[in-house]
């Protein structure tokens, strides 16, 4: 299958494309790099079914490029993931991470692409308790995020129903591993290699959430895009158990060899404006199609603080 990434120089988009380019198909990718690297997809690029676009999905090549590649699928990760920058500036996911899809959208549109996998958000859902399934309802986000991302979902449903389309939706929750860009993880890794003494935290670190492994998530979605969508399926994608913020601050603590570093904690449950302190998934519906994850919340969290620690002794 000819399947085009956006965001595929990404954190996940390029651990995706690998994962499409094992599996047999051609892949092309685009990315503005404002958040990718050339680095994640240097290990590709000497595959001849690989290919990649350095161009902003809301530019006026992007469509050129659609219709010259005419894609059967698209996977659209492209979008701004920095939901605390955004909060200051509410522009900033109107054109990153909503008109990115809407323009998408219509690149699929006018090149006859009828097929789209969505990277959605628990944002969406805002501050909501409970176990969330994927009916849950009305949707309240709290971020501008959430809201981007709820109206693209909206926008989806829309062209599947009117333009022939159909779309697989996926919930994602906070998704960690090798070769972070953006998270708690990466930058509070950072900040202690950095200090070696003191570990600033953002709020009180009672912030409970589920962090699920980057290749869990893709095997889900590999599992899920074999079931039809008719026309649109949506899924909620989440590991076993949470981990608090004061959880990951004291591993990397302990994965740093730092015992004696202060970790100082701020004040409120939330790390900034927009920001759900806790929320919950119920999953029951990726699980019925038999996916299970091979790690749960803390083996991922681990296993990430692991490879930036890593990265930054490296790199230092």
């Amino acid at each position: 299958m000819k399947i085009l990434v956006t965001g595929g120089a990404g954190f996940i988009g390029s651990r995706l494309d690998a994962r499409l380019l094992d599996a047999g198909h051609e892949v092309v990718a685009v990315d503005d790099l404002s958040l990718g690297s050339r680095e994640a997809i240097a290990p590709l690029q000497a595959n001849p079914r690989f290919r990649f676009e350095p161009l902003d999905v809301c530019g006026p090549e992007f469509p050129k490029l659609m219709a010259s590649v005419r894609p059967e699928r698209v996977f659209h990760l492209a979008a701004n993931s920095d939901i605390s920058k955004s909060s200051a500036d509410p522009s900033l996911d109107l054109s990153r991470s909503f008109l990115t899809t809407f323009h998408t959208l219509e690149a699929m549109r006018h090149a006859g692409t009828r097929e789209l996998v969505f990277a959605s958000t628990s944002a969406i859902y805002g501050d909501a308790p409970g176990a969330l399934d994927e009916d849950h309802g009305p949707l309240a986000p709290i971020s501008f995020y959430g809201a981007a991302k709820l109206s693209s979902e909206a926008y989806i449903s829309a062209f599947c129903a009117l333009k022939g389309m159909r779309a697989w939706v996926f919930r994602f929750p906070n998704v960690v591993g090798p070769n972070l860009t953006h998270g708690a993880v990466l930058d509070l890794v950072r900040k202690l290699h950095k200090s070696r003494t003191r570990l600033d935290v953002l709020g009180d670190g009672s912030q409970d959430k589920p962090y699920l492994h980057v290749d869990d998530l893709l095997s889900a979605i590999d599992l899920a895009v074999q079931h039809p969508a008719e026309p649109v399926a949506t899924y909620n994608i989440a590991g076993e158990g949470s981990t608090t913020v004061r959880e990951m601050a004291e591993t990397i603590r302990e994965v740093l060899q730092l015992p004696e570093a202060e970790i100082v904690y701020g004040t409120g449950n939330r790390g900034w404006p927009g920001d759900v302190p806790k929320f919950e998934y119920d999953t029951r519906k990726i699980r019925a199609l038999g996916w299970r994850p091979l790690r749960n919340s803390r083996e991922a969290v681990r296993a990430a603080i692991e490879a930036e620690a890593l990265k930054c002794k490296r790199s230092s």
